[in-house]
Formats: C-alpha cells, structure tokens, sequence
C-alpha cells in the first residue's frame, strides 16, 4: 500500500511539475489565445485571474455603493446620472464613474439615458444581511492590509479582534461591547435560518436549545415555522438580554427562556432534546470547539440530537468561500477556522457522539449542516 501511494504521488508529482511547466509557458500562452479549440478556455481563465487580481476594487466598488445609497435610490425606478448625483452626495462625474463601475459588475444597469437596479444589486439589496457584511468589511480590509504580518503574528489584535472579542473585555458581556457584533449577526442570520430549517425536521423535537444564539434571530425563524417547538438560548447574560427584548417584541416570550453563561465554561442546561450551533463551531479553535461539543453532549439525554449549521471547507463548488474567504476573516478574528464536514464528524466522534451526517442545504456556499446523534 505504502509503495502505490508513492508511486501515485510520483506520477500525480510530475503530472502537475509538467502541466504547470506547460502553463507557464509564454509559447503555449500564446498559442492557446489564438487557436480556435482553446481560444474559449484561454480567455476564461484570463478573465478569472483578473478578477483575482483586481478582487479588492470590486469589493471597494460595491462599498462605495452600499455607504452611499446608491442602490436604494436606484430601486426607485429610472434616474439620471444628475439626479443620481444629489441623491448619493457625489460630483456628476463621481456618480457617473460609479453607476458605470457598479454596471460593469451588474449591480446597476442603464436603461436609455437613465439609470436602474441591476440583477446582482436587486438581489444583493434583497438581502440586508449582505449590506450589512459589507460595511463591517471596512474592519477586516484594515486588518488585512498587511496580510503576511497578519500569518506571522497568528491573527487577533485587530479591529475585527476587538469586535468579536467582547467576552474577553468585558467578563460576562457588556450591553454596548456586544450590541454591534450581535446586531450583525442577526441582521445575517435570515437566508442561513431558512435552509437550516428546510434541512432539517425540527418539528421531530419538543424542546430546541440555541447555544450561542445571540440576539435570537434563528429561534424566532424556527418559532415562525414550527409552532409547537419550546425554545430556549443559550449565551452570555449581555447577549441573552438583547434576545429577550427580540422575543418580546415577537411575542414570543410564552414560548421562550434564556439562559445566561459562557458556554465554554459553565454547565448548559440540560431537558433538551435538541441543541443547535448556528455559525458557532468555526468561530472557536479546535481546543475550544471540541469542549464546547462535550460541554452539549453532557446535556444532551440518550437520543438527544445536535444539529450544526455554518459555512464548511472543502464545499464542491465554493471551494474560495471555506479556507480563503472564511480562513482569514477567522484569522482576522483571532479565533476559529473553517472546517470540513469530515473534519467536524471527526470531532463530534472525539467528543462521545454515536454518529452523524452531513445534510444538504440548498446553498452549501452560505452554510452546510451536520445532525450528530447521542
């Protein structure tokens, strides 16, 4: 066995020392560009190194159009460049190089002389939760600035730290350290609690415990499409007040209670026959993450059920948003890491769980899900 696998590596080795050697090659680049049959292709993959290159100016592009208003006012139905001008607080020939960069990536779309939405920027506006991410990117575009100084000090110490990090400043979470961070995600949490739910079969279960469900936002989604379910939080006191005063509002409170604690440390409360962790797992390194699924499994009575759902590594098809998007807005963190749906069942086992499985989502991208059984 030992001696396939390194003849495979050989052969596989100079595979990819020929290929890339073949790539490289100003000759064949130049062939490829002109010849019919690979003339398609040779454009494709010139077209994604450039977006490559050029990633950050998009990203700086679809800012500028989310501080500015610029898709709200376009929303409203055909506007000119002047009128787009006084709307968004712009020179005309501000506005006007923006409404052409924004079409150019199909946020926006000229209609005659006039402006209108474009199919991207009605779907991203559609979605408030991407706005909201947006914004808070100006944290992770700081940190990121030096991004070979942000691999050798291991991540942490940055503005997107000092966000996340409130537990560590502020001991049980303090009201105004937690507010804009638990704001955040709540106002993220829509399109991943809705193919949460559409995977799996809560209404199976009598009582559901969020453990780190900050503001609450994906029980009150739970609680709009299972009627009977009793539910519960799970997070630090601060956190847990802020959803209190959600699921007040929702009048929900007959068929919610919040418990306050760091999960981390202190027992969680036990009746449960489902526990969930919603975009939690990935926020914590592995020495945490693996007390954290003991610290459920202790909760958890024979047949009890945990269900995680999160953005996965090595997802077919988004492979960039796992270990290069998630890997170092983590590191900008100063926590955690995406994982692989392999490599979270390999922790649930170390943890004491009998088995689980990997459900499908309707889009792996934004988030996969894992049901793991006692």
């Amino acid at each position: 066995m030992i001696s396939s696998n390194r003849e495979e590596l050989g052969w596989r080795g100079r595979w990819v020392a020929w290929r890339n050697a073949v790539l490289a090659s100003p000759r064949f680049q130049q062939f490829a560009a002109r010849f019919p049959l690979t003339r398609p292709i040779a454009r494709r993959r010139a077209r994604a190194l450039f977006d490559l290159v050029a990633g950050f100016t998009y990203s700086q592009i679809l800012a500028a159009c989310i501080k500015t208003g610029l898709l709200d006012v376009l929303a409203e139905g055909p506007t000119s460049t002047d009128a787009v001008a006084t709307r968004i607080d712009l020179p005309v020939a501000g506005a006007e190089r923006l409404l052409r960069a924004a079409a150019a990536l199909g946020l926006a779309e000229r209609l005659g002389t006039a402006w209108v939405l474009g199919s991207d920027g009605a779907a991203l506006r559609g979605n408030r939760g991407i706005a909201e991410m947006v914004a808070h990117h100006d944290l992770l575009y700081a940190d990121l600035a030096d991004p070979v100084a942000l691999l050798r000090r291991g991540g942490g110490g940055g503005q997107l730290s000092a966000l996340w990090h409130y537990a560590e400043s502020a001991g049980t979470g303090d009201g105004a350290a937690v507010a804009a961070y638990s704001a955040l995600m709540a106002a993220s949490q829509p399109l991943i609690a809705a193919q949460a739910i559409d995977a799996y079969r809560f209404d199976r279960h009598r009582r559901l415990l969020d453990v780190g469900g900050g503001e609450g936002a994906f029980l009150e989604a739970v609680a709009a499409r299972v009627p009977g379910l009793e539910l519960a939080l799970f997070d630090l006191p601060a956190v847990g007040e802020r959803a209190r005063g959600r699921f007040e509002l929702a009048g929900l409170t007959p068929r919610t209670s919040v418990y306050g604690g760091n999960f981390l440390a202190d027992p969680l409360p036990q009746g449960f026959d489902i526990i969930s962790l919603v975009r939690v797992l990935h926020d914590h390194d592995d020495a945490p993450a693996l007390a954290l699924l003991r610290n459920i499994r202790a909760a958890l009575a024979p047949g009890g059920v945990l269900f995680i759902t999160e953005p996965m590594a090595l997802t077919p098809g988004a492979e960039p948003a796992g270990d290069a998007y998630f890997g170092f807005y983590l590191l900008a963190m100063g926590s955690g890491r995406p994982r692989s749906p392999a490599e979270i069942r390999t922790m649930l086992k170390a943890a004491g769980f009998a088995r689980s499985r990997l459900l499908p989502t309707a889009m792996p991208l934004t988030t996969r899900a894992i049901i793991a059984n006692c």
